[in-house]
């Protein structure tokens, strides 16, 4: 047998391996009596009511009586779980508002926000020797951000966009590059860069290991106020198969809100903890409690934050055109 058929044949077996599992995910789900709801998310503090949730098995036991499981599945990337939502592997997602808006567009309107989860959280810092004090100092500078085309990025060019500037892939004078949010820190110990617009806790991590200094706060960062930071979405055909499953899981969403904030110092210990478990590192309680104040834990849909994203995002090509009404659905936070 030559090489080629040998990969042809191993090629095969994945793919086809890949459909029965994506198949078995989806074919209780989607026909006939709900077994087991796949709920999305990532090991960041901006996904606060999603760790809290899955530390204290809250979801495990709500919908143990019904006879529902509860698949929790972790993610780094806003891009792949909208893949997964695309291909039905996952029902219900915590997600950035930038990734939720092109999934929406993409997909012709299958996918639809259904609640908010945190707002601000995200920090302009400076490497401590230079001479960057205000968005305006960007000029001709190197600024990172963790990922082209997620929210902090659009973030970032809207931030220059209000300062009269742009990036150098648009004719302007800033660099702005993409790396790893613990890269980042790499980099501005090293001077390869001279500022970075990153999520928490990474604002509170170059701020507080002193190679950094925060510029603007998170209520400074996007000049229309305070931006959305993550929401919860849904897919649409699971929603309206099982709207009971999705209004008791916004139920424990919005507990879990109040919970986080009626009693932050308990909850930033339980988040951190579940962090870990994924990271394998607890993140300094000093460095907690700065990036916690840094956002606003909140289950109202932001809508006017997420308009404005989107809005700047056909202004920036990153989307073909603006969400209709069907984006969101507030029937169950109401």
């Amino acid at each position: 047998m030559t090489l080629n058929k040998q990969r042809a044949i191993i090629l095969c077996i994945a793919l086809s391996t890949l459909i029965v599992l994506l198949t078995s995910c989806t074919q209780n789900r989607t026909q006939g009596e709900l077994t087991q709801i796949n709920i999305a998310c990532f090991p960041n503090i901006t996904h606060a009511q999603a760790l809290l949730l899955k530390e204290q098995r809250t979801l495990e036991t709500a919908f143990e009586e019904d006879g529902i499981s509860i698949n929790w599945i972790t993610f780094n990337a806003g891009p792949s779980v909208i893949e997964a939502l695309f291909a039905g592997a996952v029902d219900i997602s915590y997600i950035g508002p930038v990734p939720a808006l092109s999934g929406y567009i993409q997909s012709g309107g299958s996918l639809q926000i259904v609640a908010g989860a945190t707002n601000g959280g995200s920090v302009l810092v400076a490497r401590n020797d230079s001479d960057i004090y205000s968005a305006g100092d960007l000029d001709g500078k190197t600024v990172a951000i963790p990922q082209f085309g997620n929210t902090q990025h659009l973030s970032l060019l809207a931030l220059l966009s209000a300062n009269g500037l742009k990036a150098s892939t648009s004719g302007g004078s800033v660099n702005v590059v993409q790396s790893s949010n613990a890269d980042i820190a790499n980099l501005m110990s090293r001077g390869n860069i001279d500022a970075a617009l990153v999520p928490e806790p990474w604002g509170s991590i170059l701020e507080r290991g002193r190679d950094g200094r925060v510029v603007l706060d998170y209520d400074r960062v996007d000049p229309h106020g305070i931006p959305s930071t993550a929401v919860v979405i849904v897919r649409k055909e699971f929603l309206d198969a099982y709207p009971d499953a999705v209004a008791k899981f916004i139920e424990a969403h919005k507990e879990a809100t109040i919970y986080i904030n009626d009693n932050m110092n308990v909850a930033m210990g339980v988040i951190n903890n579940q962090i870990a478990l994924t990271t394998q590192n607890l993140i300094d309680e000093n460095i907690l409690t700065s990036a916690f104040r840094r956002m606003q834990i909140s289950y109202e849909i932001p809508i006017s934050s997420i308009m404005d994203f989107a809005q700047f995002g056909v202004a920036e090509n990153f989307l073909v055109r603006l969400p209709d009404s069907g984006l969101t659905n507030d029937i169950f936070i109401r």
